[in-house]
């Protein structure tokens, strides 16, 4: 019987799999239906690809159409075709081998070690300390001195922070959702495409010292320091390949991730460069195989891209490491295809009527497709920053149109500068890229508005003749009114169908398309001359409506213009503009010299720097240093600008920009000024507890560049503002005090005095004393909350407290009193503290009973209550701001103490190394690169830190992407062979990527 009822299971399950197998069957036979047409554009990498040389792969063509899909190709489709279909579509190129003889002597860049001639024989380059000593200039600069009064001070604000936190994921849907390529709304004609330059490159001196030949003893000290700079990069690349592989950043204390810019992989693509350069040819092929897979087309994590970000750190990067791995001989086709993969969806931000880009571009085809506007607000350095990494992607394709996009840019610059800004030459933070005059377009409007009351107000019927005065129309206002009825945002007035018996017929008022249209009665018009009538009247209201439409993408044109909505203009070498200025005279460079208007702009740059925001700092041992400043003014900086004297890292990139200009444009006294702005950077790490700079800082100016010594006593004004006030403060106490104390004194005397009545017990004359009929009604007025209060032991004495004295008198009722007073317990003390009940006034003793008063107790004194603090002198005070605040000497504040591995400083320390050839620069960074790693270093990388001003700060868990792909580079290459990356033919982007130079 058991064995009977198990077989029975059997047949059961038997029977369930098949029928579940006979759904499945179906179900894949309705799949592979519809997916057989499906056509699949590109197929995701199954496998690495082979390594080999592959000089059969062709360099992909700058043109869209070659790896995108058709504007009105299915999204569906393009998701579910199998891979094998389309395979002959996109080719994956095969990786070329570590060493390839005919790409070294040409495109790669020499190993760290070791150069090779044309006869492989080792050589070594040196250089000569002595002879590098020699490019110093004259002590004297000349820099306007600075008005730094009392009234110039300013408080260092910090602009600077990390970029967008992680964000949770945006897409929840089942359906991922891609980019489409859409028809331009304002394209360029092919006509009018701005070309990039043509012709040689004109001579350009040379940026980097001539090295000589170094001892034995600096080459292994140097070789020591730059296995250890390797050491740090490798450590944390394979962090991050461990633990954020695919993913933009590593959280390298947690060991997780972040993705804040769209889930691109931003610090493998970032990084791809140095991988080269330090020689990890194995890690960067490996990286190769993740690049193949990264979607430019979809984010699951953002809507918009930050379009400033992405380039700089992803189409840079690409292009980038396509440069320094050979270009077309190297074989790495893969680097370009998702370069001109990225570059064609960010080709869609310079869709506006005015060419300037949307810079949080919205990449879903549903907003991508709609026409758009640069904005209102947007920062320099963002609309500025886009120049190098669409020039070089250009130059490389033989696409002018990546040119035109960013050139338009410059060209807005240029003649916003030759047009003149507030400070001449250079430019506000925030800046309207929109292309409308929006003041222009109020003017316009209120006019547009006055003359619509005043029509309205003529179309009235007269009241005599029932009939209205017909007014000049709007457009013949408009033609008298410049060029401005096609720009600007209008009021149209309301439809001419007529008025009300106008023509002394019977009309009514009916609302159409929400427009007022008065025709005639349905009463008094045959029905075949009301429809025509209606027909006419839905015409002019469509047209009407479409018109209307029409005006709202119009605008009054100007070129760019300071952003800010309110009057107050920001100008700084700082956060949100430095690097706009830094690309002037790179992108000189790397157009062989052939725009001339890169030079101008930048000569423009320096002297006004030099006039209004250059700044020798008042430090303890004297140094001769120099910051750049941040002015705010109102729109007249001779008369308002007010100064803020701010130490800030991301302004550390100036010492670079001034020394470069300095050589490629013959200006000695710039590479000077570079020297001085570098070691105000340099100076800045050492002097804080940690060895690291802090994000942004204030120090006192000095008012004469070459004239200026420490001041103990103006730097400690500089701490207290408000020290001149001190004294009078602590005098006013003092005077206080001794009020207070004379007060007491007279307290003391009245204690016990007869006049005050007599003691608890005594009986004196009924004369001024509370009726018990009185008393009676009082209490009875209280009710229950005074029945509580007597309950509990304290009876009405507290309530008393806040009713109005009774008159001073003896008690007939001396028994009653007496237990009234000594009720008051400990726990009535407690409630009438926390009730802030005052018990130390004459007013409040004299009404404690109802009968009587009794004398000044001790319970009453206030002799107990702890004397008020007096204020800091100021001694006092600055003492506990140094020591309170960590502030280190020469610090006046230090508010954004962070550090988030920031590479601008030993970025102008490397540049300084390369063009003056001195060797302390190469200490000097040994010390920042030693303290950063101390305070950074964790198992699987490097974090961000919370405060520099300690010796040992904590660690926030965040590894920007620029740590490997600017900050370690940046070290490695000052310990190099100088031909490494040489800055005579190399351009580097803002994020640290080398661009070739054109020869």
């Amino acid at each position: 019987m058991f064995r009977l009822r198990r077989y029975r299971y059997y047949v059961f399950f038997a029977a369930i799999v098949v029928f579940l197998l006979y759904r499945a069957t179906k179900n894949s036979e309705q799949w592979d239906s519809v997916s057989a047409s499906i056509p699949y554009t590109k197929a995701p990498p199954k496998s690495a690809p082979e390594r080999g040389f592959d000089t059969t792969n062709k360099q992909p063509s700058g043109k869209s159409g070659s790896r995108f899909p058709k504007e009105d190709d299915d999204l569906a489709q393009q998701l579910l075709e199998k891979p094998e279909k389309d395979s002959d579509k996109i080719k994956i190129p095969d990786l070329k081998p570590t060493t390839t003889e005919d790409g070294r002597d040409k495109f790669e860049i020499p190993t760290p070690m070791t150069t090779t001639d044309s006869t492989d024989k080792t050589k070594v380059l040196v250089y000569d300390q002595d002879a590098g000593a020699k490019t110093t200039t004259a002590a004297l600069l000349d820099i306007p001195d600075k008005n730094v009064g009392q009234g110039a001070k300013g408080v260092g604000k910090g602009v600077h922070g990390a970029p967008g936190a992680h964000k949770t994921k945006t897409q929840t849907a089942t359906t991922t959702i891609h980019w489409k390529k859409v028809p331009e709304h304002f394209p360029v004609p092919d006509d009018e495409v701005i070309p990039l330059p043509t012709g040689k490159p004109k001579p350009i001196p040379a940026v980097q010292f001539e090295f000589a030949r170094e001892s034995t003893e600096a080459k292994e000290k140097r070789f020591d320091r730059l296995a250890k700079v390797k050491a740090e990069m490798v450590r944390g690349w394979n962090g991050y390949m461990t633990y954020a592989r695919g993913h933009d950043e590593l959280k390298p204390v947690s060991k997780t991730f972040r993705d804040p810019f769209c889930g691109w992989a931003a610090t493998l693509v970032d990084a791809l460069d140095t991988l080269w350069i330090m020689g990890m040819k194995k890690e960067f092929e490996e990286a190769l195989l993740e690049v193949e897979k990264i979607d430019f087309t979809t984010s699951e994590y953002r809507s918009e891209i930050p379009v400033f970000e992405t380039t700089i750190r992803y189409l840079g990067g690409l292009v980038a490491a396509y440069d320094v791995s050979g270009g077309k001989a190297g074989g790495y086709d893969i680097l370009l295809e998702k370069a001109v993969e990225l570059a064609e969806i960010l080709m869609g931000v310079f869709d506006t009527p005015n060419r300037m880009p949307v810079l949080y571009y919205n990449w879903k085809p549903a907003f991508a497709s709609l026409p758009k506007r640069a904005q209102a607000g947007v920062s320099v350095a963002e609309l500025g920053s886009l120049a190098m990494e669409f020039t070089r992607l250009a130059q490389i394709t033989k696409e002018d149109r990546y040119y035109d996009a960013v050139a338009r840019i410059t060209d807005a610059f240029y003649e916003w500068q030759e047009r003149g800004t507030t400070i001449p030459g250079i430019f506000p933070e925030r800046v309207d890229a929109t292309g409308c005059n929006r003041t222009a377009e109020a003017e316009i409007a209120a006019k547009k508005a006055q003359l619509e009351l005043e029509q309205i107000e003529l179309e009235k019927p007269d009241s005599k003749t029932g009939k209205g005065t017909k007014p000049p129309s709007i457009d013949e206002v408009d033609s008298q009114s410049n060029s401005a009825k096609d720009e600007s945002h209008t009021l149209r007035r309301r439809s001419a169908a007529g008025t009300p018996n106008d023509d002394g017929t019977e009309k009514v008022k009916t609302i159409h398309n929400g427009e007022e249209v008065y025709t005639l009665s349905e009463e008094t018009v045959p029905k075949k001359e009301r429809d025509q009538d209606t027909s006419q009247a839905e015409n002019q209201s469509n047209s009407l409506d479409s018109q209307k439409e029409k005006e709202k993408d119009k605008c009054v044109h100007q070129g760019l213009a300071p952003g800010s909505w309110s009057t107050s203009e920001q100008y700084s070498m700082g956060g949100s503009q430095d690097s706009t200025y830094e690309y002037f005279p790179k992108q000189w460079l790397l157009l062989g010299g052939l725009e001339p208007k890169y030079k101008t702009m930048h000569t423009k740059v320096a002297a006004a720097v030099k006039k209004w925001l250059l700044y020798r700092p008042m430090v303890p041992d004297d140094r001769d240093i120099l910051f750049s400043a941040k002015i705010n003014t109102q729109g007249n900086p001779e008369i308002d600008a007010a100064t803020e004297w701010e130490v800030t890292h991301l302004t550390c990139f100036i010492g670079g920009m001034f020394g470069m200009g300095g050589k490629i444009f013959e200006v000695p006294e710039d590479v000077e000024i570079g020297k001085r702005l570098t070691d105000g950077c340099v100076w800045a790490y050492e002097n804080t507890p940690s060895g690291i700079m802090p994000e942004g800082a204030t120090v006192v100016p000095c008012a004469e560049v070459n004239n200026c010594h420490w001041n103990e006593t103006l730097y400690w004004q500089w701490l207290d503002p408000l020290y001149e006030s001190r004294n009078e403060q602590i005098a006013e106490f003092e005077k206080k005090q001794k009020e207070r104390k004379a007060q007491k004194a007279q307290n003391a005397k009245m204690k016990g005095h007869k006049n005050l009545g007599m003691s608890s017990g005594e009986t004196g004359s009924s004369e001024g004393r509370m009726d018990k009929s009185r008393a009676a009604d009082f209490d009875e007025e209280l009710g229950s909350s005074s029945q509580g209060v007597a309950a509990s032991g304290l009876d009405t004495v507290g309530i008393q407290k806040r009713a109005p004295p009774t008159p001073i008198g003896p008690s007939t009722d001396s028994k009653s009193d007496s237990g009234r007073v000594s009720e008051k317990s400990t726990q009535a003390n407690e409630l009438e503290d926390e009730q802030d009940i005052n018990t130390s006034s004459s007013a409040a003793v004299s009404s404690v009973t109802d009968d009587d008063q009794v004398p000044l107790s001790e319970a009453d004194d206030d002799s107990d209550f702890p004397d008020p603090a007096s204020p800091m002198s100021h001694k006092e005070y600055v003492e506990n701001k140094i020591l309170s605040e960590n502030l280190p000497p020469g610090f006046v504040s230090a508010d954004y103490h962070a550090y988030i591995l920031r590479p601008e400083a030993i970025e102008s320390v490397w540049y300084m190394y390369r063009i003056t050839g001195d060797t302390t620069w190469q200490d000097k960074g040994w010390k920042m690169f030693s303290s950063i790693v101390s305070q950074t270093r964790t198992e699987a990388g490097n974090s961000a830190i919370s405060n520099v001003l300690i010796p040992n700060p904590d660690k926030t868990d965040e590894m920007e992407s620029f740590w490997l792909a600017e900050t370690l580079k940046y070290f490695y290459l000052l310990y190099s062979d100088p031909d490494l990356i040489s800055l005579d033919e190399w351009v580097l982007n803002t994020e640290a990527h080398p661009f070739k130079r054109p020869t």
